[in-house]
């Protein structure tokens, strides 16, 4: 369904045209570093192989017409709609995109676009950011727009924040669009500085179990703000502009300051989720990606415990990769279901997901879906 030749053909029937180009926007990984990136703090993404596709070509009558391949579903809608609100559900993510360049003073072209993933939606794979970034950069190159790499992971941020009404980072959509092949990207949430970092899991012989437990989340639900909400708080009765300014060696000064147990535990999680990133990034500088697993194991114990942003199916999958070979594990996403992350020897993931499903069997929970995820490249142009 998610390839340039399937796009493509959709398009030509649709419209009895070529379409001008295809173009592509991954899914990510987060390896380490959840909800750090609205407290101005670090994130360790990877793009992965898993992608939005889409084929389109330029309409001379100023509206945008979308063909959603795994929807079925075509939505048209004008420069009269744009407005936050009026465009719903899917369709609002493209919307959003032309919204947030018409704010951003660009003059977009209308098109004609057909898309198609592979990303699981709901998984905590960052399917919305792939939607957008795919979106955003077909609709910049139709319009001969100059926009900056980092800028449009800011202009689909902004969409997903303003008119779709998730309030996310800049994390999936950086890692969506700035990623390079065979990297992990380590980015600096507060001044957006960005590098590159290897991660050659093979050469250690190793690889990273993706296991979607098919547990919906949906960022735009109550949980996701009322975290961000309490970390905003805390950050204000500390004085600080973001939870960030927080170092592991002033913890526990900044925790007795804090009125009660639940947002000392909510800032314990981010200040040291923060240092774990710091850590991580040393470790794959160093190429010794083995010694990642630790890292993950205490990041899925902060999440649980002090976040308080995991539920029963996404703990048993965990314990279970690691009881069943995995050195690591971890929840990855912004919680309350999706997927889990595990470091696994190279050739074990199988294995791995077959115990964590014969472990959903017995508890009664459904099966769970996974791959191998492999860094792969941000959004581009493929033909």
């Amino acid at each position: 369904m998610a390839t340039p030749e399937a796009v493509s053909e959709t398009f030509r029937r649709m419209t009895g045209r070529e379409p001008e180009g295809v173009w592509a926007a991954p899914g990510r990984v987060n390896l380490i570093g959840e909800h750090t990136d609205y407290n101005d703090g670090f994130v360790l993404p990877f793009a992965l192989a898993q992608w939005v596709v889409l084929a389109a070509a330029p309409r001379e009558d100023g509206t945008w017409r979308v063909r959603s391949l795994n929807r079925r579903q075509t939505e048209t809608f004008g420069p009269a709609d744009l407005e936050p609100g009026r465009v719903d559900g899917w369709a609002a993510y493209v919307a959003g995109v032309v919204w947030a360049l018409t704010e951003a003073g660009h003059h977009v072209r209308g098109a004609d676009l057909v898309l198609g993933s592979d990303v699981p939606a709901g998984a905590g794979l960052s399917s919305s950011a792939a939607l957008e970034c795919a979106v955003l950069t077909a609709l910049v190159e139709l319009s001969g727009l100059d926009v900056a790499p980092l800028d449009r992971a800011r202009l689909a941020r902004r969409c997903e924040n303003e008119y779709v009404g998730a309030p996310t980072g800049l994390l999936d959509q950086a890692a969506s669009t700035l990623c390079e092949a065979d990297h992990a990207l380590f980015l600096d949430c507060r001044s957006a500085e960005n590098r590159q970092v290897p991660l050659d899991l093979g050469a250690a012989g190793l690889e990273l179990l993706v296991l979607d437990t098919r547990t919906p989340h949906s960022h735009v639900t109550g949980e996701y703000g009322d975290r961000r909400r309490a970390c905003e708080e805390a950050a204000r009765i500390l004085g600080v502009p973001a939870l960030r300014d927080i170092t592991l060696d002033h913890l526990d000064d900044a925790l007795a300051q804090l009125p009660d147990d639940v947002m000392r535990r909510r800032v314990r999680h981010v200040v040291t989720e923060d240092a774990r990133v710091l850590e991580a990034v040393a470790i794959a500088d160093d190429g010794r990606p083995a010694d990642l697993a630790p890292l993950l194991d205490a990041s899925h114990a902060s999440m649980r415990d002090d976040f308080e942003i995991t539920v029963p199916t996404v703990d048993l999958a965990v314990e279970t990769a690691r009881a069943a070979g995995a050195h690591g594990a971890r929840m990855t996403g912004g919680g309350f279901g999706g997927c889990i992350i595990a470091l696994v020897p190279e050739g074990g993931s199988d294995a791995v997901g077959q115990a964590v499903a014969a472990a959903f069997a017995d508890a009664g929970y459904g099966e769970p879906a996974w791959f191998v995820g492999r860094p792969s490249a941000g959004a581009r142009r493929v033909s």
